[in-house]
């Protein structure tokens, strides 16, 4: 790997890392969650680098992919166990990180304990050569020695130029995957752990989109959303308060609906557990080298 590309990834896991204790600061009782996200989306650009992602900001039994909309108005309250999950990318190279704050309690801490070391444990023992079935076995041992289980529909997962999720799943358990990780690998390593049956399932709610397969659409508003999104955005997800912010929340709607039509777009749904159970998350980016580098720690 280049040396200016290992540089472009570790700047983006520095802002990355000061971007996350400044996001600490913001979880409290109280707190407004489309507040929180834009306060992170503001941080990153401030401090040079860009969202790689809309923020995810997901609680209790939800997994992953929810981000406050345009004009939300839900509050984090006391027993609320919350999951901050972003990404920074400096000129497509990207930064992935997360981790899980209970609110006001400590009825959850060994269920954040456990992602917590499940990723300590991973980090130990990732290096050229391994494979992800190792890496899984690793993360699953450390969940289940606290009583819980692994979200096994959820993975860690490659990174790429202006590629969020690239083609390599890094499994949360023993997957008996024979796959192996070659040096100079890009990958975000994420365990989810779970009180519930470790399944997730998609909701009605879809606030993240990222362009799929450009086609040519009739309507004015879905086609300056389509050219907007592919030049500022390029294959990285984006959400429907940025468009608002963009072009006002007129037609928004309706432009989006004919671009998930046409299948130009592909929507991440809001991903509940399957046993109502409540989730915890944390996550670093790992540069795979003889000497890993792990860009956001």
């Amino acid at each position: 790997m280049e040396k200016e590309i290992i540089e472009k990834y570790e700047k983006a896991g520095k802002i990355a890392k000061e971007v996350r204790e400044f996001s600490k600061s913001l979880i409290f009782d109280g707190s407004a969650m489309l507040n929180i996200a834009e306060k992170i989306e503001a941080k990153i650009v401030e401090l040079g680098g860009k969202p790689a992602c809309p923020v995810n900001l997901s609680l209790n039994n939800i997994a992953a992919h929810h981000t406050p909309k345009f004009g939300d108005n839900i509050f984090l309250k006391k027993g609320d166990l919350i999951k901050v999950d972003f990404s920074v990318h400096v000129d497509g190279y990207v930064a992935d990180t997360a981790y899980t704050e209970e609110i006001g309690t400590t009825e959850w801490k060994n269920l954040i304990k456990a992602s917590k070391e499940a990723l300590d444990s991973a980090l130990k023992v990732v290096k050229p050569g391994i494979t992800v079935s190792e890496i899984g076995a690793a993360i699953e041992k450390e969940i289940r020695k606290y009583g819980y289980v692994p979200i096994t529909d959820l993975s860690g997962h490659s990174l790429d130029e202006y590629m969020l999720h690239g083609g390599l799943h890094i499994p949360n358990f023993d997957n008996k995957s024979t796959q192996v990780i070659e040096e100079g690998t890009v990958v975000a390593i994420e365990p989810f752990a779970t009180n519930g049956n470790g399944g997730i399932r998609d909701l009605s709610e879809v606030e993240i989109f990222s362009i799929e397969n450009p086609k040519p659409v009739r309507m004015q508003i879905a086609r300056k959303i389509l050219e907007f999104a592919a030049e500022e955005y390029q294959t990285l997800p984006f959400c429907k308060r940025w468009l608002i912010k963009k072009f006002g929340a007129f037609g928004i709607e309706a432009g989006m609906k004919e671009l998930m039509k046409v299948e130009a777009l592909h929507g991440y749904a809001a991903l509940k557990e399957t046993g109502n159970g409540m989730v915890s998350q944390h996550e670093h980016t790992v540069i795979v080298l003889e000497k890993p580098i792990v860009t956001t720690l």
